[in-house]
């Protein structure tokens, strides 16, 4: 039986930005997204800072990101990786009930929140045998989906925050193979501690690899390469190889100047948030990477790398540093991003997939992105939109 206290009455009002600042400082397990920070370098949007009362005290806050219509004075109102406030001492609509009635009030048509929170996790190990299809007769069949797994780890409080937002309302696609709008649900992350919250070193980390990714990583780190920390003068060098990069699998980047306002604003608000990682053989950048880090969490964010000298792996040399530099932070996870919960060999993310888990990363089910609907029309109007521009 999950234990709440009774009858909380939490009240929600705006709150200034160093209000939510210092309330995130006393939370290390706070995304990166809900910085201050953050909302500056996604120009388009409009933050506004709330904070959630009992009584006088400030027990949680959330940064909101608006997205005006055109034309109609309505916005999405999106809540990355937020509020930041503790579901276990109060139920569900408890939180969310005063913020809808306030982001209602302040002419929001709806609301999406990317509640915080894991709801189970997989060894990068066991997903590597399932997508390999090496199995003995005596194996079980493989299902579809990661969440047919065996999970190293589940949390019931999580999945009873799901089972109440459900019944009140909050909507979620579906557990899908193919990525949506909006955060993955799921995540793949370098875990730098074990379950019971122990510091790995970096050989404990590396053990979480295959044999060839550990053997092309610590080949990497020992090898000719030299691994700079750069400026923000050097994010030119970066642009250089992500646009390479971008060209050679097709996909189109940002430009240079959102790196240098990423950089700039993230060390804005402490020194180190934003890191930017060269991997330099003779004079020749091959490889870049930008992590970011805050509180006990690291993500790696972007990747670049030349197509020359690939037997000197350069992008792995930059993981083993990006390990070193996040064990000596306190950091609990590496992230890399999204993956595809499929465990179909023939879908066409699961190489991306099998990519990280040999890297080491563990996949991990967040709650994921739900949607309220403030205003029914506008809302249905706008998933129309947002689905037929998916489809471009």
């Amino acid at each position: 039986m999950l234990n709440r206290v009774p009858d909380t009455q939490l009240s929600v009002r705006r709150i200034t930005v160093d209000e939510h600042r210092d309330h995130l400082a006393s939370r290390p397990d706070a995304s990166f997204l809900q910085l201050p920070a953050w909302a500056r370098v996604k120009r388009e949007w409009r933050p506004e800072y709330v904070g959630f009362f009992a009584g006088d005290e400030l027990v949680g806050s959330a940064q909101v990101l608006h997205r005006p219509l055109p034309v109609l004075k309505r916005t999405l109102a999106y809540i990355p990786e937020g509020p930041v406030v503790d579901f276990t001492s109060n139920t569900t609509a408890e939180v969310t009930r005063p913020l809808l009635a306030h982001l209602k009030a302040g002419g929001a048509f709806l609301v999406r929140m990317g509640v915080p929170g894991v709801r189970a996790e997989w060894r990068a190990a066991d997903v590597r045998k399932a997508l390999s299809g090496k199995k003995k007769e005596s194996d079980a069949p493989t299902p579809e989906l990661m969440t047919g797994l065996d999970a190293v780890f589940a949390d019931e409080q999580a999945a009873f925050v799901a089972a109440e937002l459900k019944a009140a309302g909050w909507t979620k696609p579906d557990v899908s193979e193919d990525f949506a709008a909006g955060q993955p649900e799921f995540q793949a992350r370098i875990p730098l501690r074990t379950l019971e919250g122990e510091a790995l070193d970096v050989d404990g980390v590396l053990a979480g690899m295959n044999q060839n990714a550990r053997r092309e990583t610590r080949k990497a780190a020992s090898g000719p390469l030299e691994v700079q920390v750069g400026g923000v003068d050097d994010v030119e060098r970066f642009h250089a190889l992500y646009r390479e990069t971008a060209e050679r699998d097709g996909f189109t980047g940002r430009p240079a100047s959102y790196f240098t306002t990423m950089y700039n604003e993230l060390n804005a608000h402490a020194p180190g948030t934003c890191t930017l990682y060269f991997a330099v053989h003779e004079g020749r950048d091959l490889a870049s990477a930008i992590r970011v880090q805050s509180g006990e969490g690291s993500w790696y964010v972007y990747g670049a790398s030349s197509s020359q000298e690939r037997k000197l792996f350069a992008p792995k040399a930059l993981i083993h540093r990006m390990i070193e530099d996040s064990l000596a932070a306190g950091c609990a996870y590496l992230d890399h991003g999204g993956v595809s919960p499929t465990l179909s060999r023939d879908h066409h993310l699961a190489g991306l997939t099998l990519f990280k888990t040999t890297l080491g990363c563990d996949v991990v089910q967040t709650l994921g992105e739900w949607d309220y609907r403030l205003n029914k029309p506008l809302a249905k109007a706008f998933e129309i939109y947002m689905k037929a521009r998916e489809k471009k």
